[in-house]
């Protein structure tokens, strides 16, 4: 009797080790869990950034943005502007075309940006497009959105309607669908 009694106690403390190890290692799990989410931190923050892209000497391009947050640590890399962009970009011939969101996300490995909220680009010649998000391929300088989209050219006529994809000095200019009215056709 007194072995039975003292194997059905050692039975009952291995159990309760065991339950006790088991909630403990619950709760370490949720800490570690917690902690995996609040270390998706950027490897880099920059307040008040004015970035010149140069290449054989001249100014290819001036990015400005109050905030610029780097996760260059994750597997995806990208680049967030959290509190948006103007980015101005020079020709050949030194004429500018500004591109203004208000927030901006480029991906590393597929050079796609991603502009979001009221974005504006705006040429030396006057054409101007707005839309709510639009994507930029920086590999082949090639700009796109399935959102609405106004394009106004140089001499007051007007395109608009959803989706569009056109060359960064929109010289060639594809849209889905569209409604406007053009005043000179070149």
């Amino acid at each position: 009797m007194n072995k039975k009694y003292r194997n059905r106690t050692l039975n009952i403390v291995t159990i309760a080790f065991i339950v006790t190890m088991f909630f403990s290692c619950e709760g370490s799990l949720k800490d570690v869990q917690k902690f995996n989410r609040s270390s998706f931190l950027p490897s880099g923050e920059v307040d008040s950034i004015n970035l010149k892209y140069t290449d054989s000497g001249k100014v290819k391009s001036i990015l400005v943005s109050k905030k610029m947050l780097d996760y260059s640590n994750i597997q995806n890399a990208f680049t967030e502007f959290p509190k948006g962009v103007v980015v101005t970009m020079f020709d050949g011939k030194n004429q500018t075309t500004i591109i203004e969101a208000n927030y901006a996300i480029s991906y590393k490995k597929t050079n796609i940006i991603d502009l979001q909220g009221n974005v504006t680009i705006t040429s030396h010649d006057g054409k101007k497009l707005e839309t709510s998000q639009l994507y930029f391929d920086q590999k082949n300088e090639w700009f796109f959105t399935e959102k609405q989209f106004k394009y106004i050219d140089e001499s007051g006529g007007f395109l608009q309607g959803p989706g569009v994809d056109f060359s960064k000095d929109f010289k060639i200019f594809n849209m889905q669908t569209s409604s406007g009215e053009i005043t000179k056709v070149e």
